[in-house]
């Protein structure tokens, strides 16, 4: 996989910032990076759990760093052994390979109280397949303003407005 670095990979912070400013419950980061799980540590910094995981060592191992008191930062090989089925307050979905993304969606989709999902424009749907899964929630609503598009998905709060 490898690291990329582009401004364009943190486009998904005005949600991200958003959904954790309006939360207090814990959170769970599918997928670390280099915006998102800094950002994520300190918004959530000894006051709520916070849990990023990633397949990618390069991730993995830039964030590591980031593991004390309430943030727990694991490496799996395999999606299926994160330990995710319980109640989140944010969930951010930013991972590969890109077709499981849907997989973990559906898993969170009643227990997330929003699920923030990064490359959401739909010229990328060939990749990620969000149509077969976002028509499943109450609420939706997507940042544009910058690409990749972000979405912001929730079955327990309207979000179609959430403007940042």
């Amino acid at each position: 996989m490898g690291m990329r670095i582009s401004k364009n990979w943190g486009t998904h912070l005005p949600l991200l910032i958003k959904a954790i400013s309006m939360t207090t419950g814990d959170v769970l980061e599918i997928g670390m990076g280099l915006y998102s799980t800094p950002f994520l540590h300190w918004a959530c910094f000894n006051k709520r759990k916070l849990v990023s995981y990633d397949n990618d060592a390069e991730y993995f191992n830039m964030n590591k760093q980031y593991e004390e008191g309430l943030h727990e930062v694991h490496f799996v090989d395999d999606w299926d052994s994160m330990d995710i089925e319980k109640p989140w307050d944010v969930v951010l979905v930013d991972h590969g390979p890109s077709e499981r993304r849907i997989v973990d969606i559906k898993k969170l989709a009643n227990l997330a109280r929003f699920i923030v999902v990064h490359d959401t424009e739909g010229r990328s749907d060939h990749n990620y397949h969000f149509s077969t899964v976002f028509p499943s929630f109450k609420y939706k609503y997507t940042f544009t303003k910058s690409r990749p598009h972000t979405t912001i998905l929730s079955n327990f709060v309207d979000v179609t407005n959430f403007e940042v």
